[in-house]
């Protein structure tokens, strides 16, 4: 196999990189068109590709509407105070440590 061809194999092979709001459009378009064959063709995708995207809408489609964004923010507010809480335990746990070593270095050249 030349050299050029082997180019061409893997250039051919790389995957297009679609954008989730653009999956999300092309999969709301087949659902209100039902015709996947038509969307495939206007955005030059392939129809397998096309209904994974559906199917994936249609089973986690519903998920978006387990948390309102109030309590999502809430959580995650709780989390962030937590982690701060944490971070300052270890500083203290640090500066105790630089203390001790410190005194016992001070400790060890007298």
């Amino acid at each position: 196999m030349s050299n050029q061809n082997k180019q061409l194999n893997s250039s051919a092979k790389k995957r297009k990189g679609y954008s989730p709001q653009f999956k999300f459009d092309r999969a709301i378009e087949i659902i209100k068109s039902n015709t996947i064959s038509e969307v495939s063709r206007k955005y030059g995708v392939n129809v397998n590709v096309l209904s994974h995207w559906k199917t994936q809408l249609l089973e986690r489609g519903s998920h978006i509407f387990e948390m309102a964004p109030d309590q999502e923010n809430k959580e995650l507010k709780s989390k962030i105070t937590r982690l701060e809480q944490m971070v300052g335990k270890k500083e203290i746990e640090l500066n105790l440590i630089k203390n001790f070593s410190d005194f016992y270095q001070s400790q060890n050249t007298s």
